[in-house]
């Protein structure tokens, strides 16, 4: 057969044309794969044939088979040969056909993150929440301007800017402080404050919050404050009635006080509940504000403290009493009525007296120049009347007027303006009242 093929390579190099040359090329290409194709099946049947032997040797191999690395086949024998799970198990994998996946939050810090494809961007401002010490600083202002112009909405509207977070309670609590050392009508506020709050920025966990911690402060309290017991139990017993506090409040404390201060205020607060208990509010526990009185009732007040005054002599009371009142627009009354009392008074003691309490007032400010003269001139243009029962009241005044100047109590000018009588001169004791011209 070789030297066939070398006679016949031997005539083709030297007979054929180049086509039929190039032709036999690829039939001689295409016999040698066959070849090759005839070796490669007959190595495999020769391997099969040796690991049939080997299994035949192995014992714990199941059905006589050696097991193959990475094959999804059962060992035991059981199964059909799929791959785990449907193909969505395993490291790697997308997860079964159809499956639905939840949907991602976008990575700022993914590199194919797109700022502009997530939408508009939203900016928020983010309040830092006020610790202990920042919140004294923040809160005392706002309770002193509302002690000022007494709206309720503007403190909401000031809370709603603040992040109290946790101290939100403590509002409460830093309110009644400042209110137990101002005035009455400074409680008063509070206790509308409170009423207000209650359901819209605070709630009543927060309130009952706020008078436990008050409760527990309350000998500190004391210390600026001597009546802040009974102050703190009238604020309970308001706080109650509005409905600012839970009306179990009072029941948590009985037999578990031991401080006697909070005791004190708690019997307080009880004790006025159980007077108003008809009321739905006690809405008369700081009593009226000052501009909110009734012009009768402020004019019996001033009376009566200047009637003690005249019993007593203590100047201090009159002012406190008078600082109580809480109308220095309406002081002229009470020079009004003072001096009136002069005219109706008898012997020179209430004079002296009258003008220094008149003095002291104008020394410290509490009665202005402008109320001091319109309460002189309220009398001098009444002094007729006044005349008619008090004979000798025109002569009393010019006296008094004269001594509240040399005191300098009054003006020269307010003096000058004094009406005067002048002295009657009668013709002869029986011409019948006759005066001459």
């Amino acid at each position: 057969c070789v030297p066939d093929e070398a006679a016949l390579e031997a005539e083709v190099n030297g007979n054929w044309t180049p086509q039929e040359k190039a032709l036999h090329e690829a039939r001689l290409k295409a016999k040698a794969k066959r070849r090759v194709r005839k070796s490669s099946s007959r190595s495999e049947s020769l391997s099969e044939s040796l690991s049939g032997e080997l299994a035949d040797g192995d014992s714990h191999s199941p059905k006589g088979k050696v097991p193959v690395p990475n094959d999804r086949k059962s060992r035991t024998g059981k199964g059909r040969g799929l791959p785990k799970k449907g193909g969505a198990g395993g490291k790697g994998v997308w997860g079964a056909a159809g499956m639905v996946y939840e949907v991602e939050e976008p990575d700022v810090k993914d590199p194919n993150y797109d700022e502009i494809a997530q939408g508009d961007t939203v900016y928020a401002t983010v309040v830092p929440e006020l610790d202990e010490r920042e919140l004294e600083k923040t809160v005392n202002p706002i309770v002193q301007e509302y002690f000022e112009h007494g709206d309720t909405k503007e403190v909401q509207m000031l809370l709603r800017e603040l992040n109290l977070g946790h101290h939100k309670y403590e509002f409460s609590s830093l309110a009644v402080s400042l209110s137990l050392e101002g005035k009455a009508s400074h409680r008063e506020l509070t206790s509308r404050l409170l009423r207000d709050l209650v359901g819209k920025e605070l709630s009543e966990s927060d309130m009952a919050r706020a008078f436990d911690k008050i409760l527990k402060e309350l000998p500190d309290l004391m210390l600026d404050t001597p009546e802040a017991p009974q102050m703190l139990g009238q604020f309970i017993a308001r706080a109650i009635a509005d409905h600012a506090l839970p009306m179990a409040f009072l029941d948590r404390y009985k037999g578990k006080v031991d401080c006697d201060h909070a005791r004190a205020a708690l019997d307080r607060a009880a004790v006025l509940l159980s007077m108003k208990r008809e009321m739905v509010r006690l809405d008369n526990v700081w009593g009226v504000g000052g501009g909110l009185r009734p012009v009768k009732h402020l004019v019996k007040e001033m009376n009566l403290l200047l009637k003690e005054y005249l019993v007593s002599g203590e100047v201090k009371e009159a002012e406190r009493c008078l600082r109580d009142l809480e109308v220095p627009h309406f002081h002229h009354e009470l020079v009004y009525e003072a001096v009136v009392m002069v005219l109706e008074s008898k012997g020179d003691t209430a004079v002296k007296m009258m003008c220094k309490l008149l003095q002291a007032f104008w020394k410290i400010g509490l009665v202005t120049v402008d109320q001091m003269n319109r309460g002189f001139q309220r009398v001098y243009d009444e002094l007729p009347e006044i005349n008619l029962d008090v004979p000798h009241a025109h002569s009393i005044m010019e006296s008094f007027t004269d001594l509240c100047y040399q005191e300098s109590v009054i003006t020269k000018q307010l003096r000058d303006s004094c009406p005067s009588r002048g002295r009657k001169r009668f013709v002869s004791e029986g011409d019948g009242g006759l005066i001459k011209n």
